[in-house]
């Protein structure tokens, strides 16, 4: 855990300031502010500052809140490029290692403040307790929460859940009023395909879906996926670069695109609007677009989805069925391509799974169907979604969702949010009531709520 020099890592500083492994009193900036860490922020482990909502204290100032970032030495602010990222505005102080440059911004130096030495540190970041959430950072509700036991929790989390399906149908519905109930979905569904990384560039594009993709116009698949990378910015400019399986395919999209792109070039988004980083090859955008490429072609998918809602369908059985109605043939280039650069794959990879089709269900067409279902002032039809719904298995875990049932649910694994809808009710509770209140949880009516639900 030791580099050359016999300082620490930074994984190891990280870890040393989550769970406060250092003198806490009297603690002073490197320009002599007394700096008091009421909370050290929540472990960021995606792109951006190393933690996330710290409060802290300055001087007699008030208490502030901001993000941290950790280096090993001051001068990682300015190499690293945090000086010219928006994403590190945010950040209140730097805590590193060591100052060896004066810094534009309040540092902490933890090289005299360590509570062990860094031998002992190292051996216990390999060790279980290094790995555990802090005690001292959980939630205020955490202890109600336990209280309920594991089948109340579950209900709780069930209602909180079906809050959250018709917050997501009545921002649908909101949508629907302007643009009509067809554009909504599609809309949601672009949304969807955006993931975490590209939701708003995915957004403006289904925005756009009338304008590239109008009912009077019959078009193929290649013209359809050539308007959308093309709109997109996402079509590559040197056709004699990479692999030469593609060129065919790229030059064929180009041969589409080159006719029409003035006509639509006031809508173009540029390529510096997509995220890249930390994407897995699947969810790249330039393969998502594809798959709505299929879509959109399909301009029965919407009624399609209308009569999945009102089959009777087994539980076990509803993500399949789901996956059926989405399902598409073998496309000749992306079944086999990860991007429009990548080399070809070995054997076809499905454009849609199971996963990302529990993603749809729960984040948009659930919603969706439940809007059209109270618009049409039927309610057994609403409860029948509402079961679909909280029967839906479980989606795939994030980083919001381990912060989440670490901090309200004392570490609680994967498996105790039994379903999609626990999963979506915890969201809606972080969204609702921790994004509402600081990391100390002032003035969060959340543990209080709890105990009265139990009543």
């Amino acid at each position: 855990m030791r580099d050359e020099l016999g300082s620490p890592s930074e994984r190891l500083l990280q870890a040393v300031w989550f769970h406060q492994r250092i003198v806490r009193e009297n603690l002073k900036t490197t320009d002599g502010r007394s700096v008091q860490i009421l909370h050290p922020g929540f472990w960021n482990h995606e792109a951006g500052p190393d933690f996330r909502k710290a409060l802290l204290r300055f001087d007699d100032d008030k208490a502030c809140e901001g993000d941290i970032e950790i280096d090993l030495r001051s001068a990682g602010w300015r190499d690293h490029g945090h000086d010219k990222n928006p994403n590190f505005r945010g950040v209140k102080l730097h805590v590193v290692w060591e100052r060896d440059e004066p810094a534009p911004m309040p540092t902490l130096s933890l090289r005299d403040l360590l509570d062990s030495p860094v031998s002992e540190l190292a051996m216990w970041l390999g060790s279980d307790s290094s790995q555990q959430f802090p005690a001292n950072l959980l939630g205020n509700c955490c202890a109600p929460l336990r209280e309920l036991g594991s089948d109340l929790r579950q209900q709780l989390l069930q209602q909180a859940g079906i809050v959250r399906l018709q917050s997501k149908a009545a921002h649908l519905k909101a949508r629907a009023r302007q643009a009509g109930s067809e554009q909504a979905l599609w809309e949601g569904l672009f949304r969807a395909l955006g993931y975490k990384n590209n939701v708003w560039p995915m957004q403006r594009l289904g925005e756009l879906r009338p304008r590239f993709a109008p009912a009077d116009q019959k078009l193929d698949l290649l013209q359809m996926q050539a308007r959308l990378l093309g709109i997109a910015g996402l079509l590559p400019q040197d056709l004699s670069r990479g692999a030469k399986v593609a060129d065919g395919y790229v030059r064929g999209l180009w041969d589409c695109w080159w006719r029409e792109r003035v006509a639509f070039e006031e809508f173009t988004l540029p390529r510096s609007a997509w995220r890249f980083n930390n994407l897995r090859p699947a969810n790249h955008p330039e393969r998502r677009l594809a798959l709505a490429s299929h879509w959109l072609l399909d301009v029965q998918l919407p009624a399609r989805l209308e009569r999945w809602c009102t089959k009777q369908i087994k539980d076990a059985e509803l993500v399949n069925s789901l996956l059926a109605t989405f399902e598409l043939g073998t496309d000749e280039f992306w079944s086999f391509h990860w991007t429009l650069r990548s080399k070809r794959l070995k054997s076809a990879q499905p454009l849609i799974g199971a996963t990302r089709v529990t993603d749809l269900a729960v984040n948009v067409v659930l919603p969706w169907l439940w809007m059209r279902a109270v618009e049409g002032k039927n309610t057994s039809l609403q409860e029948k979604i509402e079961a679909r719904y909280l029967a839906w298995p479980a989606a795939e875990d994030n980083t919001v969702l381990r912060l989440a049932r670490n901090r309200l649910l004392g570490g609680a694994s994967a498996r105790e949010l039994r379903g999609a809808a626990a999963q979506q009710g915890l969201l809606q509770i972080v969204k609702d009531l921790c994004e509402q209140s600081n990391a100390i949880c002032e003035q969060c009516r959340f543990p209080e709520l709890v105990r009265e639900w139990r009543l």
